[in-house]
């Protein structure tokens, strides 16, 4: 009678699990930054992302509104709820333009710049349109063949 022990590694599978979330989560980033310098094309006088070192503060400016989102978002959601709900759900994008101009400071106005209210309050929107078309049909397809 033979006896088979089988050892099982759990730290690579973490890691390659690590390495896996990693690497989808760059690829959304850099998906978002190709969303913002598409923004930045089409709105030239409201959005204004420096393009020198080939997009880095496209996605500087991606990993900063990643950031926001999930930390400050909710609050800010929270804050303009009654705005919302008395608009019809017409200001929900409002938090986004905050957003926006948030990064704007942080990046500084020769990096990234947002001008306006209206302007900035149709690119929200846009660019909330673009991520979600970017995630159903380049993202999602592109990292759902990634995992098991």
């Amino acid at each position: 009678m033979k006896k088979r022990i089988i050892v099982e590694c759990v730290t690579t599978d973490k890691k390659k699990n690590n390495l896996t979330k990693l690497i989808e989560w760059l690829i959304y980033m850099l998906g978002y930054a190709l969303v913002l310098i598409i923004v930045s094309i089409l709105f030239k006088k409201s959005l204004i992302i420096n393009n020198k070192y080939f997009g880095l503060y496209a996605l500087l400016a991606s990993i900063i509104i990643y950031i926001l989102n999930q930390t400050i978002k909710p609050a800010l959601n929270y804050l303009t709820l009654p705005l919302t709900i008395i608009s019809w759900g017409l200001l929900y994008p409002l938090s986004n333009v905050l957003i926006l101009y948030i990064t704007s400071f942080i990046l500084g106005k020769e990096n990234f710049y947002l001008s306006g209210f209206i302007t900035p309050f149709l690119v929200a929107i846009f660019i909330s349109l673009l991520n979600i078309l970017m995630e159903g049909l380049v993202l999602k397809p592109l990292t759902k063949g990634k995992r098991r």
